[in-house]
């Protein structure tokens, strides 16, 4: 919050044409609206962009590229390809990335793959981040079989896939509940040379949580931690509503305060899961103690 409204005094200053000696430039814009729309404030990225067209500085790819930047609309995204490429620009591999990035979180692997394919048609080479958020595209899906081809896809198109792509794919296993797909794939990432990290890890904990199977997935906290991993906030919270929804309130608890003692801090779903196991009017005042404690 504070360094934005710092940079927000810095660039009213320079807009000022009485007291600045800087004349704002096409870069300083587009910086300015990056800035907001990665906080989120969509309307002062626009008052941004309106006022480069008032002040006469040139548009450009990056332009429309930095609008598209942080949209988690995929309506609002593929309006704004669209106005790149009536403004006369061609899109780059970042304008590419992000529309099929947006069409991905939105669950439309087809429209994903879609523009994807026009990218390499219109000549621009796919980077690993491409690749990548079209892999997600799949995977958020459960798309296991799209997914792979993806990621064979990148082997064959020599991009070397990196830890990002590989614990993507076995985020397609897991949100397909293969949990068999998953430790075989696992192994293979290993065997590969790549050295899993918590995000890895959590993936499976995830996979085995969802399926009850506390066993496997004491088994991966334990390989994480034999590993020198710290558990995450993600991970703490997944182990406790597998043991509080498996066994009791108490289990439930016992990793609440684990969580604590590790230095993390539970969030909303942390508290909210707490709050769902608890019966019994102690619980209910347990839980209230643990929350407002953790809160210090």
């Amino acid at each position: 919050g504070g360094k934005i409204e710092e940079a927000e005094a810095i660039f009213r200053d320079i807009l000022d044409d009485e007291i600045s000696t800087v004349k704002p430039d096409q870069r300083m814009f587009h910086l300015m609206i990056q800035m907001y729309k990665k906080a989120g404030k969509r309307d002062q990225a626009l008052q941004i962009y309106e006022q480069m067209g008032a002040r006469g500085i040139p548009l450009s790819t990056v332009t429309f590229n930095s609008l598209m930047t942080g949209e988690m609309d995929f309506r609002k995204t593929a309006r704004v390809f669209s106005q790149l490429q009536r403004a006369g620009f061609r899109p780059d591999v970042v304008s590419y990335t992000r529309l099929i990035s947006a069409y991905g979180k939105a669950r439309k692997e087809e429209s994903a793959q879609a523009v994807f394919d026009e990218m390499v048609d219109a000549g621009v080479r796919p980077t690993r981040k491409a690749y990548n958020v079209l892999l997600d595209a799949y995977a958020i899906c459960a798309l296991v079989d799209g997914a792979k081809s993806v990621f064979k896809r990148m082997r064959r198109d020599k991009c070397q896939p990196d830890l990002c792509s590989y614990t993507t794919l076995l985020s397609a296993y897991v949100n397909a509940s293969d949990m068999e797909g998953a430790e075989k794939f696992f192994l293979r990432l290993k065997r590969d040379g790549i050295v899993p990290n918590v995000v890895t890890y959590g993936m499976l904990i995830k996979g085995y949580a969802k399926t009850y199977d506390l066993d496997q997935m004491m088994k991966k906290y334990d390989e994480m931690r034999l590993q020198g991993i710290k558990a995450n906030e993600t991970i703490f919270t997944t182990v406790m509503d597998a043991y509080g929804k498996s066994i009791d309130f108490g289990s439930a608890v016992i990793w609440f305060k684990e969580m604590v003692a590790s230095g993390c801090k539970p969030d909303r779903k942390a508290k909210n899961i707490l709050h769902s196991l608890a019966k019994t009017l102690e619980e209910k005042q347990e839980t209230l103690d643990l929350i407002g404690g953790s809160q210090q």
